[in-house]
């Protein structure tokens, strides 16, 4: 079973190859402020709702948010609803655009 967090730059990688989804938690003002490009916007309180028409359980999830809280949250919730390969990114955008993209912005 995979770890529930992954690296910003393991997260990267398996985004570029195309073997995963990025899945972003954040408010619409923080998605709105900085994004990667690509990435699904799901706001946090809308995942409950939203989950099982727009993702894939078979699909390699990366949940996003600023730190790393919420999307453990999202992540934790998705595999107990059967999104098993469901992981956070460790340091949440602050550290994707530490370690693997320095255009995204920061706040």
């Amino acid at each position: 079973m995979l770890d529930y967090e992954i690296s910003p730059s393991e997260a990267a990688a398996l985004l570029k190859q195309g073997k995963a989804r990025l899945v972003d938690v954040r408010e619409p003002w923080e998605f709105a402020t900085a994004r990667v490009d690509n990435s699904l916007h799901m706001p946090m309180g809308e995942v409950p709702a939203r989950a099982h028409q727009e993702l894939d359980p078979d699909e390699h999830l990366v949940v996003l948010c600023h730190h790393g809280m919420r999307s453990m949250n999202v992540a934790v919730w998705l595999r107990n609803q059967g999104f098993e390969q469901a992981q956070s990114v460790r340091g949440g955008i602050h550290a994707w655009s530490a370690e693997v993209d320095p255009q995204v912005g920061r706040y």
